[in-house]
């Protein structure tokens, strides 16, 4: 999935890219001027992964998504938008269901060319578009999808923009349908000092800046849009341990990508070191799906800002749960 807005710097594992050998560019001389070192020791991590040919970038893999997608149970009458579709890992899923029609949304040029070629081997049986928009700022018409898809995007966003693009995601859903999320979460029983912290770490290990947030937190800015959470479903944070790797990518996909790390100057330091970074925030973070619905009717008055209320704490609210444990919670029907 590629970022919908050039990062503040922030940006996170949102982009993918389908390249699976390294750029030549990696063992360019740098220039008089320039900084130094290896190419891969700068980049920020999502593209450094993607460039080493890792294509699923969620931090709750492939597993997630797909456990995301049941529960937002696409149909063949469903108008599907995906915002930062990357290099269309998940529009596979989504188009195999031969939904009324796909539109991708996405700013960035990578991973154009690879929808682009996913779309059109579809287009046969669904109508597939790519649109060319931000995430906050699509351009499409009110109430124009029965179900969204957003993944590893909000995360990268100040708070003040993943309101934005939920509030556009709200707005092109037509009643009765489906928001679904795929994030990461903070979910240790830490100060709200020491969350921070941990917030800066990760950014600094992945050279951008993440905003990950807690589950009550992201559910509460659903809310705040006039969503109903309907589903929820948590992963372990292990984007990069051998075998969320195979999973993820299959075992020649994982051998194309280690051998790309061994090959690339800087690359297997860099991995190593957010492998490790990841490996020592385990207990604080987790990979988050929501699928959130929007009501047949208008909420009542006053609800929206009792939820925006509720959100100013729930960033600082403590979730327990060891964040090794694969969950799923489905909110009981109102």
């Amino acid at each position: 999935m590629s970022t919908n807005q050039v990062p503040e710097p922030d940006s996170t594992f949102s982009s993918e890219r389908r390249s699976s050998e390294p750029s030549s560019s990696t063992s360019a001389p740098q220039q008089r001027g320039t900084r130094q070192g290896p190419e891969a020791s700068r980049m920020q991590g999502h593209w450094l992964l993607a460039r080493l040919g890792k294509r699923v970038l969620r931090p709750g893999g492939i597993g997630l998504t797909r456990r995301l997608l049941e529960a937002a149970g696409p149909t063949s009458t469903d108008r599907v938008i995906e915002l930062g579709p990357g290099v269309g890992r998940t529009a596979e899923i989504l188009l195999a269901t031969r939904p009324a029609s796909y539109k991708g949304v996405d700013p960035s040029p990578e991973g154009r060319e690879q929808v682009a070629d996913i779309l059109a081997a579809h287009s046969r049986q669904t109508d597939a578009e790519y649109v060319v928009a931000d995430a906050a700022s699509t351009g499409l018409p009110d109430g124009s999808a029965d179900l969204v898809v957003g993944e590893a995007m909000l995360t990268i966003q100040s708070d003040d923009h993943k309101r934005e693009i939920i509030a556009e995601a709200a707005r092109i859903l037509a009643p009765g349908g489906r928001y679904a999320i795929h994030e990461l979460a903070l979910r240790a029983d830490r100060s709200p000092e020491e969350l921070e912290e941990i917030r800066r770490s990760i950014s600094r290990t992945i050279k951008v800046g993440a905003r990950p947030l807690t589950a009550p937190a992201w559910e509460a800015l659903l809310r705040e849009a006039g969503l109903e959470v309907t589903w929820t479903g948590t992963a372990s944070m292990s984007l990069l341990e051998p075998s969320r790797i195979i999973e993820d990518e299959g075992v020649l996909g994982a051998l194309r990508f280690w051998r790309n790390m061994r090959r690339t100057p800087g690359a297997r330091d860099r991995v190593n070191a957010m492998r490790q970074s990841f490996r020592l925030q385990g207990e604080a973070l987790s990979a988050i799906g929501m699928v959130a619905r929007k009501p047949e009717s208008p909420a009542p008055e006053g609800a929206t800002e009792q939820a925006a209320n509720a959100t100013e704490g729930a960033e600082d609210t403590i979730v327990t749960e060891d964040a090794r444990d694969v969950s799923d919670h489905v909110a009981p029907a109102s």
